[in-house]
């Protein structure tokens, strides 16, 4: 019985370890906070939204959702997240600082929540997009947030 509950607190403990050692920008946000940005795509099919919330010296995410026909059905789907280096110029193209956060897959109603931590202060940058009739609908948010 020692040997079995030794084994099991081992296991904990290295699931511990695994999960507190995780880098700082795999951890995934969520689709909630105060909304910085959102559009929906020329065609309706998709909408980009970007989300802060204070937490961990500034926390940013993003979904791209399905809209209009697309809504509730399984479609190639894109969506990343990541820190600016600068720290303001709202509009433009940003220089990526840190890794990025990104989710994709089939999916019917959304990808994400991405997210990326530590954005206080700094822009982040955010672009989704879905496959749909044969063509990618694509949306770049440029610097946000800033």
């Amino acid at each position: 019985m020692r040997r079995v509950f030794s084994m099991l607190m081992a296991l904990v403990t290295a699931a511990t370890v695994m999960t507190v050692g995780a880098p700082a920008a795999q951890a995934a946000g969520s689709c909630s906070g105060t909304i910085i940005y959102s559009q929906v795509q020329s065609s309706g099919f998709g909408e980009l939204v970007i989300y802060y919330n204070s937490s961990n010296g500034g926390t940013n995410s993003a979904c791209f959702y399905h809209r209009g026909a697309a809504y509730g059905k399984s479609a190639p789907t894109f969506v990343q997240i990541y820190r600016c280096a600068e720290r303001s110029g709202e509009g433009a193209h940003c220089t990526r600082s840190g890794a990025a956060d990104t989710d994709s897959g089939d999916f019917s109603y959304h990808a994400g929540p991405v997210g990326v931590t530590g954005t206080a202060n700094y822009c982040v940058e955010a672009v989704g997009y879905i496959g749909w009739a044969g063509q990618r609908h694509q949306i770049f948010s440029r610097r946000q947030g800033c």
